[in-house]
């Protein structure tokens, strides 16, 4: 167990706008941080990160929470991977106190799969490094690539020997459990055929050099081998299977490698295979990715856009390599990125282009011969046409159907003319050919089509407003004043009846100052009001509770709560301030009251309102009594009650 002391120094040391950078490209939005939210399919950003506070939120789904949260959400970490993470990249030193029996336990099954699977990288790459065939064949196959050391070593490259269970052995003689070997697909474990026989377990990458399989984090998630023999019945490339931990469509090669230098360029370089990540990143290009031989997915390309808006496709100049190009740009034009593509001469791919050239030629090539998507298929598709009318008139087809996948409407418009003017074709006829498949489209959605060509508009359902829970609402509104001015002091006033010589009765208008915090905490213990929500309540107690040992309120301390759900609401409010930054209201010149400078009357307002309707549920339970022949009807209470809530309108100001 990771000591107090470890957890408290990291989270002085964590950024969060720093370790949620690593993962989405953040744009400045005032004070604040912006950008997509990595957790759904959207396309304006709705997700914001606060320095000032250290929290983020996700305004589309609702999560938040501080570094630590965001890591165990994004990545499924648990926490103390989590705190282990945060303190190696910012150098913190762990303490670790003993763990007992039943939290050992606790390890659940998908870390148990990320320590086999990181004792297999380091296994496989020090094999590679440190043994005599490991260096012979192993290293020797790299070297011969071009790989140098840096590359082998950024990127763990490693190999596994020629023998059936070599591995296997190495890993269960170190406590490693058999179960997580096969699950990770590490070791092939096949069970005995007879009863009472024994079973064999083997290594699945025996004889081939690996390429560890990174997710956005580091962790390892799984592993490209390829075999060095000529074995015309083993696959030249072998993956790991499908695990809890590594899904090939949702992870790029290289994005951990890559991640930063695509957020700073701004762009990113996808290439098909292992070799060409390396021999990019060896050529100076970092910001490449590669899709491992699978076919592009759609959350391969969201994976990008977390951190940027732009991609450029590389692929081999054979027919079949940009037949592949043909395909996933249209998975990137529904994602509403920028897309351009390059393709290489005949015979060449990306690993040996980048081989045989300068970085710097290599960085000019990538610069000159980028084209754009439409530019590239027309040239391609034409070129298969040539002069047959009823072929251009498929290519015509299917380039409008390519246009069709981009969501937004000027940019459509614009490709329709570029399109029109390279095929020499009327714009009237692509626009009226891509109405009709944008109607196609939309009527498979449920939506409807104007008559505009080009334009959509979407019938939005009418929403049925869930029922609104006024009490829930002030209990948050206290607590949300708590969090946010609880330290403040504020000047306020009360009026207190005087009675002169004569018997006449005057008020008289008395001024004081107080801590908002104080103040609601009177108000609250004044007519011994409690919070009826379990978590409103669970963070009020822990706030008085501050209150009484330090005097103070520590927000640090309640977002980093040990209470999951402590921190995530304590975030979740504070972050709720900051939405207004994700408006253009500022940019408008549309500006919100600044609420410190009524906060008597806020005070006043929530307290009145938390009165009134749990008076209003009082009234309410005894006519429900009533009503169910529980207890006669007290009229004289039933008055009482009406009074005080007609006070309590007159104190907000309003008429019953």
């Amino acid at each position: 167990m990771i000591s107090r002391q470890t957890i408290d120094r990291v989270f002085e040391a964590a950024r969060v706008e720093e370790v949620i950078g690593e993962f989405v490209q953040l744009k400045k939005a005032g004070s604040n941080f912006k950008g997509l939210s990595p957790f759904t399919d959207e396309k304006s950003p709705s997700f914001m990160v606060s320095p000032v506070k250290q929290i983020w939120k996700d305004f589309s789904t609702g999560k938040g929470g501080n570094a630590i949260s965001f890591l165990m959400e994004h990545e499924h970490y648990s926490y103390p991977e989590a705190i282990k993470f945060l303190a190696k990249k910012y150098n913190v030193e762990i303490e670790e106190t003993q763990q007992s029996d039943a939290e050992k336990q606790q390890t659940n099954e998908r870390e148990s799969m990320f320590l086999v699977s990181t004792f297999a990288k380091d296994y496989f790459h020090d094999l590679m490094l440190n043994s005599q065939q490991g260096k012979a064949i192993g290293l020797s196959y790299f070297k011969e690539r071009g790989f140098t050391d840096e590359s082998i070593a950024k990127f763990e490259l490693g190999y596994c020997k020629d023998e059936w269970d070599n591995f296997t052995t190495a890993a269960l003689a170190k406590g490693y459990d058999l179960k997580y070997l096969a699950s990770t697909g590490l070791s092939i474990v096949k069970e005995a055929t007879t009863p009472g026989g024994k079973g064999k377990q083997f290594d699945r990458f025996k004889g081939r050099v690996l390429f560890p399989i990174h997710s956005m984090s580091g962790r390892i998630l799984g592993f490209g081998g390829r075999i060095l023999t000529n074995d015309k019945k083993a696959a030249k490339y072998l993956n790991s299977p499908e695990s809890d931990i590594y899904h090939k469509s949702k992870i790029l090669y290289g994005i951990y490698q890559a991640k930063k230098e695509i957020a700073k360029q701004d762009t990113c370089f996808l290439v098909e295979g292992y070799t060409d990540v390396v021999s990019f990143h060896q050529a100076g290009v970092e910001n490449v990715v590669a899709s491992s031989g699978t076919a592009l997915t759609s959350d391969q390309i969201r994976l990008v856009r977390r951190l940027t808006q732009n991609i450029t496709v590389l692929f081999d100049g054979d027919a079949a390599g940009l037949r592949a190009a043909i395909r996933g740009i249209d998975l990137i034009l529904e994602q509403g990125m920028n897309v351009k593509v390059i393709s290489f001469p005949e015979g060449e791919d990306p690993d040996s282009f980048a081989k045989s050239r300068s970085s710097e030629a290599l960085k000019s090539y990538l610069e000159t011969e980028a084209q754009d998507f439409i530019s590239f298929k027309v040239s391609l598709l034409l070129k298969e046409a040539k002069n047959d009318p009823i072929k251009k008139a498929t290519v015509i087809r299917d380039i409008i159907t390519s246009i069709s996948k981009i969501p937004d409407g000027i940019q459509r418009e614009v490709y329709v003319q570029e399109c029109a003017r390279l095929l020499e074709v009327s714009e009237q006829i692509l626009f009226s050919e891509l109405a009709q498949l944008l109607k196609k489209g939309q009527a498979a959605a449920g939506k409807q089509q104007t008559s505009a060509p080009g334009l959509a508009v979407v019938k939005k359902p009418v929403a049925v407003l869930p029922k609104v829970n006024a009490l829930f609402l002030l209990e948050k509104e206290i607590i949300r004043l708590l969090l946010l001015y609880g330290n403040q002091e504020v000047s306020l006033h009360t009026w207190e009846d005087e009675t002169d010589s004569n018997g006449t009765v005057t008020s008289k208008k008395v001024e004081y100052t107080n801590t908002v915090s104080n103040e609601l905490y009177l108000h609250l213990q004044e007519d011994e009001i409690a919070f009826s929500n379990a978590d409103f309540k669970a963070i009020y107690f822990e706030i008085i509770h501050q209150l009484n040992q330090d005097e103070k309120i520590s927000i640090d301390t309640l977002i980093t709560h040990p209470n999951s759900q402590i921190a995530h609401l304590v975030t979740s409010i504070l972050m709720d301030e900051e939405k207004y930054a994700l408006s253009d209201w500022g940019r408008k010149e549309i500006y919100v009251t600044d609420i410190s400078k009524i906060l008597p009357k806020a005070i006043n307002d929530a307290v009145y309102n938390f009165r009134r309707i749990l008076i209003e549920k009082k009234i309410n339970e005894i006519l429900s009594d009533v009503q169910a022949e529980k207890e006669s009807l007290d009229l004289e209470l039933i008055a009482n009650y009406t009074d005080l809530k007609k006070r309590l309108f007159e104190k907000l100001n309003r008429v019953v």
